[in-house]
């Protein structure tokens, strides 16, 4: 690792700080470096292009990178500096690629990808190191619920989701805890031109029951009777246990996608998973 003197005072606005991260990039890059934000919630990524080179920035990855790019779940990991501040920036190869479309999430490729990550010990080795402890149901519940307002407790189908979440929360623990990814949306799926898979944006990662991780997928993009061999292929049997846990998980995470949308006050995203949330519930286990 480099280390880096950097005074930070004085960046108060955030196009100050803006243009602060990319005085840091370009320290430690050089001035040939063509600098970009990538988006994201966070502005801590960036892309940085010289000639023929490419890498992916970001600003204070976890540790857990390493060994994502070591399993290649993730683009490579090129290098790591760490900032005298404490800050890590990260370099990952930046591959010419695309997200995949909702209807290629029934690809083998996707099954087979999430049967390594859920399969992996070093990955949920690594977690555990980092005091990752696993996530049970009805902490999960109470963790979800606290966020919960009044006015989405009060639609119908929320109140008759929390009835089913409460009744059956004894019922869906699991022994099996693995590393879940916790937004399996196509979007952090990426295939680059070489038919390489992988899957991105893992600031979300728990130690969980890999129902979290297969309830959303299975139910937003599988249809129903594809199910059995979608599992299939990931290596796992489809039995009565594993399909109410999926749906305790994808309810849960549905009323919390719901309160999200509400927050940024996107009324169409909201009706949306008001309308999956309708659906889930008229559906047997």
């Amino acid at each position: 690792m480099t280390c880096l003197r950097l005074n930070t005072i004085g960046a108060t606005t955030p196009i100050e700080r803006h243009k602060l991260k990319v005085t840091v990039l370009e320290h430690i890059l050089g001035q040939e470096w063509e600098i970009t934000p990538a988006g994201g919630a966070t502005g801590e990524a960036f892309y940085a292009k010289n000639e023929d080179q490419r890498l992916f920035l970001k600003r204070n990855s976890s540790p857990f990178l390493a060994v994502l790019s070591a399993e290649g779940i993730v683009p490579k990991l090129v290098w790591t500096k760490r900032l005298e501040n404490g800050d890590v920036i990260t370099a990952q190869q930046w591959l010419e690629g695309r997200e995949l479309k909702p209807s290629e999430m029934d690809h083998e490729l996707v099954a087979k990808l999430l049967k390594k990550i859920h399969r992996s010990e070093p990955m949920l080795g690594m977690l555990s190191r980092l005091e990752k402890t696993p996530i049970n149901p009805e902490d999960y519940f109470r963790t979800v619920m606290k966020n919960i307002d009044g006015d989405v407790r009060g639609l119908p189908v929320v109140e008759q989701a929390i009835r089913f979440l409460i009744k059956e929360a004894e019922n869906v623990d699991s022994d099996e805890k693995v590393v879940c990814h916790g937004d399996l949306n196509h979007n952090n799926w990426l295939l680059d031109e070489n038919n390489q898979l992988y899957l991105i944006d893992w600031d979300g990662a728990s130690i969980a029951d890999p129902a979290m991780d297969l309830g959303m997928l299975l139910y937003w993009y599988i249809p129903k009777e594809n199910w059995e061999d979608w599992l299939q292929v990931y290596g796992q049997e489809i039995n009565e246990h594993l399909k109410l846990r999926m749906k305790w998980y994808v309810t849960l995470q549905t009323i919390s996608s719901i309160q999200w949308y509400k927050d940024k006050h996107s009324q169409e995203e909201m009706d949306k998973w008001i309308s999956f949330l309708l659906e889930i519930m008229s559906q047997e286990n």
